[in-house]
């Protein structure tokens, strides 16, 4: 069974920030992480993530930041109850109308 291990935000940060400030100390950014990762004691795919994510939030590399990524998700979420209120505004519209036919026909 997988052991989930939780770090805080505080030690993520350090340990990026130990990547970007160690990074021309290694040949490669790949051993710079693998190197700091076993410091930390996390895997260096961990580190790899950590990394990617402070790069692109920091404009470094391509694709969509965390706050792009939160608002988006806010935006799906108040898209999907919308959605759900048309529906059940519809719903109770077509109730109200056939209603009104039967109370008519009397």
């Amino acid at each position: 069974m997988k052991k989930s291990t939780r770090y805080s935000p505080e030690v993520r940060e350090r340990a990026v920030r130990m990547v970007f400030e160690h990074e021309s100390e290694y040949p490669s950014q790949w051993a710079a992480i693998g190197s700091i990762a076993s410091k930390i004691g996390c895997t260096a795919e961990t580190l790899r993530g950590w990394v990617r994510r402070a790069e692109t939030d920091q404009g470094r590399r391509g694709g969509m930041t965390t706050s792009d990524r939160e608002r988006l998700k806010e935006l799906e979420r108040e898209n999907r109850e919308l959605r759900r209120a048309n529906d059940i505004l519809r719903t109770a519209s077509a109730f109200f109308a056939q209603a009104e036919l039967d109370r008519r026909r009397k």
